[in-house]
């Protein structure tokens, strides 16, 4: 078979057949073969993605043939996500390091950093951003880079995460107005801190959930998939402290996916606001700082008797 396979636009599609054939998840990235296998064959030949059409129909030598096959062949075998074996991620129109110290960048909050946060900040002041949760860096560096002068803090438990997070700060040349910090959500923070913004994809999966996921996962932290029985052990705790580190006009944007109905259904008095975005709900919900204060008594209860 691999002796017909002559040209990249051969191999895509080879490709493409292959890996929908494998039985493989492509919920991290692309989420069909075709663009997959697009990925993987052009990273292989050291090819950029707007590489010239008429390229595509250029004979391979050997070699490189046998390049692309091999590494088809390592994300069908190890079932390693497609963005772990090229290295690189787009988010938010912006490339960004990816690898195993943290998740693969595929929230769709990237839409709400393209849109400038619209309609929810345009009558705020955006002085200052925070990121938590912030693995890759991702969230934070695109909202940096995107809105240029703005100062942003990320913060990680993760150590693994927080050097790619610096490694991406120096790929997009942000290291002069975005510092990063390790601990636990707020605590890291230095005295007083402030924010116009605070924007979170924590870990939001159960522990059942957990358990079931296809094998490509088990190649990201754990840490950054996995919070409790609900989903919401990390997001419980994130909403009962964030209104110390909000401005008076600030807002908070949390990212709980699936957990949305737990959530909701735990408070259903808390007056969260379900973003929409181009494909739907997508579990992200929007709060200001003066409508979460008045909850943190009863946040702070849940999160007690949780032992949070």
């Amino acid at each position: 078979m691999s002796d017909s396979l002559h040209t990249i636009i051969d191999l895509i599609r080879y490709g493409a057949s292959r890996l929908a054939g494998a039985g493989l998840s492509f919920g991290h990235h692309s989420d069909n073969a075709l663009d997959e296998a697009r990925e993987l064959v052009l990273h292989a030949l050291g090819l950029p993605h707007d590489y010239p059409a008429a390229i595509g129909a250029a004979r391979l030598l050997p070699e490189e043939r046998q390049a692309v096959l091999d590494l088809l062949e390592r994300r069908i075998r190890e079932r390693i996500p497609a963005v772990y074996l090229t290295g690189l991620a787009m988010f938010a129109e912006l490339a960004f390091k990816s690898d195993a110290r943290a998740l693969v960048p595929r929230s769709p909050i990237a839409e709400l950093i393209l849109a400038r946060f619209a309609p929810w900040l345009d009558d705020r002041p955006l002085t200052r951003a925070l990121d938590l949760c912030t693995g890759s860096g991702c969230i934070g560096i695109a909202i940096a880079v995107h809105n240029p002068g703005l100062p942003v803090d990320l913060v990680d438990l993760s150590p693994e995460a927080l050097t790619l997070a610096a490694e991406n700060i120096a790929l997009h040349k942000v290291g002069d107005r975005v510092r990063a910090y390790r601990g636990d959500l707020f605590a890291p923070l230095p005295a007083g801190a402030r924010y116009d913004l605070i924007v979170s994809n924590p870990p939001y999966i159960t522990t059942a959930e957990y358990e079931a996921l296809p094998a490509e996962y088990a190649h990201e932290p754990r840490l950054g998939l996995e919070a409790g029985a609900d989903g919401l052990d990390v997001a419980l705790k994130l909403l009962r402290d964030a209104p110390d580190y909000l401005n008076p006009s600030g807002l908070l944007v949390v990212e709980v996916g699936e957990a949305e109905r737990a959530l909701t259904a735990l408070l259903p008095e808390l007056p969260l606001i379900w973003l929409d975005f181009s494909v739907g709900q997508m579990g992200i919900c929007a709060i200001t700082a003066a409508d979460l204060a008045p909850h943190r008594p009863r946040l702070a209860e849940i999160c007690a008797a949780r032992g949070l």
